[in-house]
């Protein structure tokens, strides 16, 4: 199954917001039995305009593991709950969606960041914690990604094509 991608979370239009985002979730418990029984991917994501010359995106991915391994729900964009409020906000910097692969000898973390080239990308590593973060115009990502284990960053490779970040780290 190809991940699935829509418009504004449950196929409604961007100017839904928050409401159509829960019918979105209403969809998503609905195709999660038929996910687990293949070990697919179901990924939403849409946009909204609060005012203010601000622009939502959200969007969740969702993966579910063959053999048991359990369901991982992954957001991205740039709406978050603000701590004191507990309203929903909308931030200057954007989360983008990252996918993380281990294979026998390497790991591979690969970001989606449109219209960000090799030249804007930061990535740093502290234990096995991945940073990375870029800014072009008023473009700004930035993600905190938990690797399987600690690499030293001379095992470290980035590299960035077509707004798709992927860094390599040598096992």
């Amino acid at each position: 199954m190809t991940p699935r991608k829509t418009k504004g979370a449950g196929g409604g239009n961007a100017g839904e917001g928050f409401g159509g985002l829960l019918r979105g979730l209403g969809d998503l418990v609905e195709n999660l039995a038929g996910l687990a029984e293949k070990g697919e991917e179901l990924s939403r994501t849409g946009e909204f305009s609060p005012g203010k010359g601000l622009k939502g995106v959200y969007g969740f991915s969702v993966k579910v593991a063959g053999g048991g391994e359990g369901i991982k729900v992954e957001p991205f964009g740039n709406v978050a709950k603000d701590k004191a409020t507990g309203r929903s906000v909308v931030q200057e910097v954007r989360e983008p969606m990252v996918d993380v692969f281990e294979e026998a000898d390497h790991v591979l973390v690969v970001a989606e960041m449109p219209g960000i080239g090799p030249e804007h990308i930061q990535a740093d590593i502290q234990d096995d914690v991945l940073t990375i973060s870029a800014e072009k115009g008023s473009q700004k990502y930035r993600k905190e990604v938990l690797l399987p284990q600690s690499f030293p960053r001379e095992k470290m490779q980035v590299s960035c094509q077509n707004g798709i970040l992927q860094v390599r780290f040598a096992k």
